[in-house]
């Protein structure tokens, strides 16, 4: 049997590595819903988000070139996020993912039914 990378196992592995991670999704959609945010805008929105992990995954998806981050020169300074093209061009895989919610209530269906067999065992 021939071993295999898992990005070509699965090609969308690299994808889902850089856009489902754990605050990833939460900040990209808030941005991209409500535009153009300060640090305590986003923190505010994402309320069980702590500032350092914040910071971290901002700076993370600014490398990724998903979020612009725009720096006011001012007193006191203003940092400004916004979702980028790159990120913009994520909305129809977040589109799909919403309509795809509704199927919720079956994986907990699920969920119950298999923890109700694994409990008689």
């Amino acid at each position: 049997m021939t071993r295999t990378t898992p990005e070509l196992a699965c090609p969308i592995a690299p994808v889902v590595d850089i856009v489902f991670s754990r605050w990833t999704t939460p900040i990209l959609w808030a941005l991209n819903e409500s535009g153009r945010q300060r640090f305590v805008e986003l923190e505010r929105r994402i309320a069980t988000i702590t500032p350092k992990v914040l910071t971290q995954r901002l700076r993370q998806l600014e490398r990724d070139g998903l979020v612009v981050r725009t720096y006011h020169a001012e007193v006191p300074p203003r940092v400004e996020y916004e979702i980028s093209e790159l990120g913009r061009s994520l909305g129809p895989l977040f589109a799909s993912l919403a309509e795809w919610s509704p199927h919720l209530d079956e994986v907990e269906q699920a969920r119950a039914a298999y923890d109700s067999r694994s409990s008689a065992k």
